[in-house]
């Protein structure tokens, strides 16, 4: 019975690190594709490319917010399923 708890509190606990790890990678990529972002430009006909450029940008930032939500949520969930397993185990353990 105990090697299943200890079983149980790893696999949270392993599953809560990948998905944190994967959450900062898309914040990190996210942060960098926003700092290639311009908030003004101003471009004459024929630089149509920077402005397509930027609109490429937008639609790649607004695509990750979804995404690095619901990982926030599950890497939240996760920590705090693990907490309450470990705390479980404690009360049991005396």
């Amino acid at each position: 019975m105990e090697a299943s708890r200890s079983l149980l509190l790893d696999l949270l606990m392993s599953s809560w690190g990948v998905t944190t790890v994967v959450l900062v990678v898309l914040v990190v990529y996210r942060v960098t594709l926003s700092s290639k972002e311009d908030d003004q430009i101003f471009i004459d006909a024929a630089e149509q490319h920077h402005y397509k450029e930027q609109l490429e940008i937008i639609a790649r930032i607004s695509s990750l917010t979804r995404p690095i939500i619901a990982l926030a949520v599950a890497s939240g969930a996760l920590l705090l399923a693990s907490v309450a397993v470990w705390i479980y185990q404690g009360f049991k353990s005396f």
